[in-house]
This record gives structure tokens, sequence and C-alpha cells, in this order.
């Protein structure tokens, strides 16, 4: 969270939003819970980098957590987190399961 007073300074929805790539990896994660960085890549059909890079921000921001089993790193909605069960409720609402 080294960011994150920055970030929420800084517009933190339109930011959030105003990414297609971040929005792709939220939709993708709400509709499946856990994806490995493979997984990601290849429904969003996105780079590494920049699926790396959208995660890096998604985690900065409090919005999605990261478990590591060994060298495989998992990624999912931070449940705990208000905000973003809310976006994985709209996002689940959205796409109608």
């Amino acid at each position: 969270m080294k960011n994150l007073e920055r970030i929420k300074n800084n517009r933190l929805i339109e930011n959030l939003f105003g990414s297609r790539a971040r929005v792709k990896i939220l939709k993708h994660l709400a509709l499946n819970n856990e994806l490995n960085i493979t997984s990601i890549i290849k429904k969003t059909k996105l780079n590494h980098n920049s699926v790396q890079r959208h995660l890096e921000y998604l985690k900065d921001v409090d919005l999605v957590q990261q478990k590591n089993f060994g060298r495989i790193r998992i990624y999912r909605f931070k449940e705990e987190n208000m905000k973003a069960r809310s976006i994985k409720n709209l996002i689940n609402i959205w796409e109608e399961r």
C-alpha cells in the first residue's frame, strides 16, 4: 500500500475504471474467484508486463490480494475490503451471475 495515499488523492475511481485493461482483469477475477497470472493473460489477451503492472496497481489500492504457493502466485479480490466486494458484486450483477 505504498502508493495508496497518493492514488486516493488522484481520483481512484477514474484511474480504476479508466483503464480497459484493469476492467478486464477485474472482470475475470470476479467471474473466476482466483487466477494465476498465466490464466489472467490468456483470458484478457494482454501481455505479461501489462498484467503484472495492473495487478501491482490493484494490490496497491487494496482491491486485489496475492497468495504465493512456491513460485506460483494466485490473485483474487480482497474480500475483506468493502470496496473490493462491491466492485466484484457489480461485475457479477452486470454479467448476471
